[in-house]
């Protein structure tokens, strides 16, 4: 006697596709292994480097090294680059907030745990590392959700390059941002600078941070266009929020639809 559940792929006795599991799933309900494949949560990822926290919709990455500015060393780029490819896989994700320990954004490199290593490395290490650099800002403007960065104190180098890729900045009076790459000997087209901060700020102003290296005061980046808007110190974290949860709440296929498109418009 033939069982006709007996093989995967195989028809019941009441027509329905059979598979590895038994009967395939209603009308309109979604595949398991579909599902398994693209919709990957990430409210219990485990981050090593920096902080992460998922909650209604809202992620937050809170770059803590407080004590040294919270700069970023090789572990912490690979593993953000690492998450923002994820971000396109998670339902549970839908705005993403960057932000500073203390007082601070981002100082850039560490010091001593990039730039003096980086010094001793031989030509296929260094594109190594351009590589994975280059590829954590092409993570970000290619994940589908919208990411707010919240600017306070120093935001120099690969930290001012986070929050250029982020879609929108709020900041404080008192944030200095510095694209210092040349004063380091550095491209100052590092991490997209030469392609991406003209079509914030206009030509004229990128040219001048890129070759001079110079700090981009809070009221100035505001009124260039750099920072959305202008919070205090003590509100920033919460107006960063409240801006997400803005964003969280409309749309979301919507939302994140123009992203591409803004993302290519420049090339």
């Amino acid at each position: 006697m033939n069982d006709t559940n007996s093989n995967s792929g195989g028809r019941s006795a009441d027509g329905a596709l059979a598979t590895n599991s038994g009967l395939a799933p209603a009308a309109g309900a979604l595949d398991p292994a579909l599902a398994a494949g693209n919709r990957r949560p990430l409210a219990d990822h485990a981050a090593q480097h920096f902080g992460w926290q998922v909650s209604d919709g809202i992620a937050r990455i809170t770059l803590n090294r407080p004590e040294r500015k919270n700069p970023l060393t090789f572990d912490s780029y690979a593993e953000m680059r690492d998450l923002f490819e994820r971000m396109r896989h998670a339902p549970d994700v839908k705005v993403v907030v960057v932000a500073g320990a203390g007082d601070n954004f981002c100082s850039g490199g560490d010091v001593h745990e990039i730039i003096g290593p980086l010094v001793r490395l031989k030509a296929p290490e260094l594109l190594m590392f351009t590589r994975m650099t280059g590829d954590l800002v092409k993570a970000m403007r290619t994940c589908p959700q919208p990411i707010v960065a919240a600017i306070d104190g120093v935001c120099a180098g690969a930290g001012a390059i986070i929050a250029m890729a982020s879609d929108l900045r709020v900041g404080t009076a008192r944030s200095k941002t510095a694209f210092l790459f040349n004063r380091v000997g550095l491209a100052g087209c590092d991490m997209g600078a030469c392609a991406m901060l003209p079509r914030i700020i206009g030509q004229g102003r990128a040219s001048e941070l890129l070759y001079t290296g110079r700090a981009m005061g809070g009221e100035e980046a505001e009124r260039w266009g750099f920072l959305n808007r202008l919070s205090d110190p003590a509100r920033l974290h919460d107006d960063a929020m409240a801006m997400a949860r803005d964003l969280a709440a409309g749309p979301t296929f919507a939302t994140a639809s123009p992203r591409p498109c803004c993302t290519r418009s420049g090339r």
